[in-house]
């Protein structure tokens, strides 16, 4: 029988062994022919890098190319809670993982960009996959912040750019200053790009990528902290080891040592040596070693890139410079630092190899890659989750307030604003825009002279105007401004201030047909003015109205009918309303001339009511009108048939028209009543002209307080009704309290511009309510002299209140003085409009009555009437 031989095991053994053996062999072979060859093991090694590169850019660009973008505008009131912006960045940061799964992890991330171009003072935009569009739409700001879609920007090549890519420095888990949100923490990055120059080409640019953290990522980053924590604890315990055992060496190699050791009896090789007992390393915490990154639950990394440009050398460096120090404030054990290295007086960062390229290529395609330093918690980042709020101080650019033009007629006249950097600029609203606006202020503000100017500079610009000022210094002043040959025939002066030793007035017949006017409209505008001056109204004074409303409307169309007749020269006046009263024969010849002009209920007040009046019932009525002929000046203006002015006129034909009434006494306050109210009914009468044919024509109002207290109510229908007849009103006063009730509502209601100069706290809080107290009453009381707070609209959002100092004719118009052409234009306005001494037009105004009777005399015997009423006249 056969056994099996002993040693066939064992050959099988030796052929397992053999076999691993031979490959352990061939692994060091395989390793030492690599090793000899190692480029290609780096070639290989390249390529895979290279084609994994290549297909994760190709993924990440196709990823890129679906993201939206969104602009967030803010508005004055918007003041955030923490709550609020915390809650934001958990939507920003789970809107970054909204991406398809093939989407690589440098493509999932949203993108806050703060910009300054000139169009803003700071766009806060945010782009992120077009995904989570409806979940960043819906913010928790409320209706405070407006979330539009925003088109992509297209910028054009600047001269000079530079770039720049902030990492976080300091203490890796260390977490930034918390910066509190009064002032606004953007306020520094908002300064830094305060004085930015659309016209130079500047731009800057900021970009905030927010990634959600990876775990794997996380836990790497926990462990590399955790690990150098260890190894900083126990660098530290040897450092103390050290130090104590030369710290025992030192006092046994001491005299006073070695004499306690002969005194003892301990001396010799080895005796009486202390036993040191090194220190044992600190045991890591890892809450402490780890610090924010101790938790998972908000925490992102982030990629903070910067960009500068313009195409003047030197300001993009000095705008990335002030940006780089407006980041210091989030700076704490943890700060924002620039990415690069510094060799002397040069920098190597972003802007230079081998960075450049990928630089570019996050900012064009938004990737995200940051430095493995840059982990932040959304606490951390408070300031830059919202756009500016309340609390942050914003400058006025030229595309929010334009700048000032001479001779544009789309442009007014605002101020001068100081910018940021020390610069001046004349600003401007647009026409079309500055509806309505009041300017407030103690005497000598500067609230006439800011007027002037922005009267004087629409008139160049081919505008028609009134001024009307009751005290006339502002005549004197506008006159060699306006003394150009191109306005001398569109100026025209309103002067009842009779100076000099023969004045020269013009004149106005408010009863006259001779313009066109519609006769009800003439009859209403006097009787208004009069019961606005008088203080008449239908409870207190019904029968004067009647009276006086009566015999307007005989006297209108007596002088309807003289102008019919080719015979304007023989129309009535203001004046012969007492003749009409008072006087039987001219009643009867004038009820006479014109009773088929006069409607049936007319016809009948004088037949049935008037005869029953006594004679004491025409007193009220005819007082004031008394009062008027008895001032040689108002005599000669309104006692005229055919008189000159004409508001109407002025208004399409885009006169200069200068109104000075005088006075502010009782008979002066009627003039005015007369004279605004006319304006009004003359602005309303544009209504038989379409809208786009009706020329812009402003009114100025100089001491509103004068004026409305002869017409408040028609002062308040202007600031309401003449916006929609190319009428702008603008009124100056000194004290918005005094003002009546209706007149001050309307006022502030409707202002489009509204301004203050300094005053007194109790004068100034009625303005400074309208912004809300800010500033305050303190600090517009305390402005220094021609200084003005001015809120404006432009592009139908307010602008405002901005601090300028207002325009001085002799500095802004300088070029425009023509002082010696002064007197010619003095004549040039008086003969514009038709002035003459006023010795003569007092006495054609005398003798008008005798006119109106023998034109009436010769009406009423072409009249066919009943001789039977003749007697019911009487």
């Amino acid at each position: 029988m056969d056994f099996p031989r002993p040693y066939v095991t064992g050959r099988a053994d030796e052929t397992t062994a053999d076999r691993v053996l031979g490959l352990v062999t061939g692994l060091f072979d395989v390793a030492g022919w690599l090793y000899g060859r190692w480029y290609l093991l780096a070639l290989a090694v390249a390529v895979l890098w290279g084609a994994g590169e290549w297909v994760v850019r190709r993924l990440a660009a196709r990823a890129s190319a679906e993201r939206m973008a969104l602009e967030l505008v803010s508005n004055r009131h918007f003041d955030p809670s923490l709550e609020e912006i915390f809650r934001r960045g958990v939507q920003l940061a789970r809107a970054s993982t909204s991406m398809p799964w093939w989407a690589p992890r440098r493509a999932k991330a949203v993108q806050i960009r703060l910009r300054a171009d000139g169009s803003s003072p700071l766009r806060y935009r945010v782009e992120g996959p077009a995904g989570a569009q409806r979940l960043l739409s819906i913010t928790p700001f409320g209706p405070d912040v407006t979330v539009s879609r925003a088109r992509p920007i297209t910028d054009k090549p600047r001269q000079h750019t530079v770039r720049a890519e902030f990492l976080l420095r300091g203490r890796p888990s260390a977490a930034l200053r918390e910066v509190p949100l009064t002032p606004d923490p953007l306020q520094p990055l908002v300064d830094a790009v305060a004085d930015l120059r659309a016209e130079l080409g500047d731009l800057a640019e900021i970009r905030l990528d927010i990634q959600r953290a990876p775990k794997w990522a996380l836990r790497a980053r926990r462990l590399q902290l955790l690990g150098a924590a260890r190894r900083s604890e126990r660098r530290e315990a040897q450092r103390a080891a050290r130090w104590v055992r030369q710290d025992a060496s030192g006092i046994e190699d001491s005299l006073g040592w070695q004499l306690q050791q002969l005194l003892s009896g301990r001396s010799g090789p080895g005796g009486g040596r202390r036993l040191v007992m090194p220190p044992v390393p600190r045991r890591v915490e890892p809450s402490e070693a780890l610090g924010k990154l101790a938790e998972d639950d908000h925490l992102v990394r982030v990629q903070l890139l910067v960009m500068c440009a313009s195409n003047t050398e030197g300001r993009a460096q000095a705008r990335l410079a002030q940006l780089q120090a407006a980041f210091d404030i989030f700076g704490g054990r943890s700060r924002w630092a620039m990415r690069g290295w510094r060799l002397g007086p040069w920098r190597v960062g972003a802007d230079h190899w081998p960075t450049r390229r990928g630089f570019e290529r996050r900012w064009n395609r938004g990737h995200c890659q940051p430095p493995r330093a840059n982990w932040v918690r959304l606490e951390e980042l408070t300031g830059l989750l919202k756009p500016p709020t309340v609390h942050c101080r914003l400058p006025v650019l030229a595309g929010d307030l334009p700048t000032f033009r001479f001779g544009d007629p789309q442009l007014l006249l605002q101020g001068i604003y100081r910018g940021p950097d020390g610069r001046d600029r004349l600003v401007a609203t647009y026409a079309e825009e500055t509806l309505f606006e009041v300017g407030v202020g103690k005497a000598g503000g500067g609230k006439t002279e800011r007027a002037l100017a922005q009267a004087i500079g629409w008139a160049h610009a081919g505008g028609g105007l009134v001024f009307v000022d009751p005290h006339r210094d502002s005549w004197p002043r506008a006159v060699p401004f306006l003394a150009h040959e191109a306005l001398m025939d569109r100026i025209a002066l309103i002067d009842l201030n009779g100076l000099g030793p023969r004045p020269r007035v013009s004149s106005w017949n408010p009863l006259g047909m001779h313009h066109g006017q519609t006769a009800h409209e003439v009859v209403e505008a006097i009787s208004d003015a009069y019961a606005s001056a008088l203080g008449w109204d239908d409870a207190t004074a019904p029968r004067a109205i009647t009276i006086l409303t009566a015999a307007l409307a005989v006297l209108v169309a007596v002088n309807a009918a003289a102008c019919q007749a080719g015979r304007p020269q023989d129309q009535a006046t203001i004046f012969h309303v007492r003749a009409l009263l008072t006087d039987t024969p001219f009643r009867r010849t004038a009820l006479t001339a014109v009773a088929g002009r006069l409607d049936a209920e007319t016809r009948s007040w004088w037949q049935t009511v008037f005869p029953a009046l006594g004679p004491d019932a025409f007193a009220v009525v005819l007082n004031p009108i008394a009062r008027l002929a008895a001032n040689p000046v108002t005599h000669a203006f309104l006692g005229q048939p055919d008189g000159v002015y004409n508001i109407r006129a002025a208004m399409d034909s885009r006169m200069i028209v200068w109104v000075c009434p005088g006075g502010n006494g009782p008979t002066d306050r009627l003039v005015t009543a007369l004279l605004a109210r006319d304006l009004l009914r003359a602005a309303r009468s544009r209504r038989d002209i379409p809208e786009a044919q009706r020329v812009a024509f402003r009114p100025y109002f100089d001491e509103l307080i004068t004026l409305t207290g002869a017409a408040p109510e028609t002062i308040a229908a202007m600031f309401e009704d003449l916006r929609k007849y190319k009428c702008q009103v603008h009124g100056m006063t000194q004290l918005l309290a005094r003002l009546p009730t209706p007149v001050r509502l309307s006022l502030v209601q409707n202002a489009s511009t509204l301004a203050t100069t300094a005053g007194s706290k109790t004068a100034i809080e009625p303005v400074t309510a309208e912004w809300d107290n800010n500033p305050s009453p303190g600090r517009v009381a305390t402005m220094e002299r021609f200084e003005h707070y001015v809120s404006m609209n432009v592009h139908g959002r307010r602008i405002g209140p901005v601090r300028l100092r207002g325009p001085h004719l002799d500095d802004v118009f300088a070029a425009q003085a023509r002082p010696r052409q002064a007197p010619d234009l003095e004549r040039a306005a008086q003969a514009n409009a038709r002035a003459l001494p006023l010795d003569q037009l007092t006495d054609r105004a005398t003798g008008q009555l005798g006119r109106v009777t023998a034109f009436l005399a010769g009406l009423s015997n072409a009249v066919v009437a009943p001789a039977r009423h003749s007697d019911e006249y009487e």
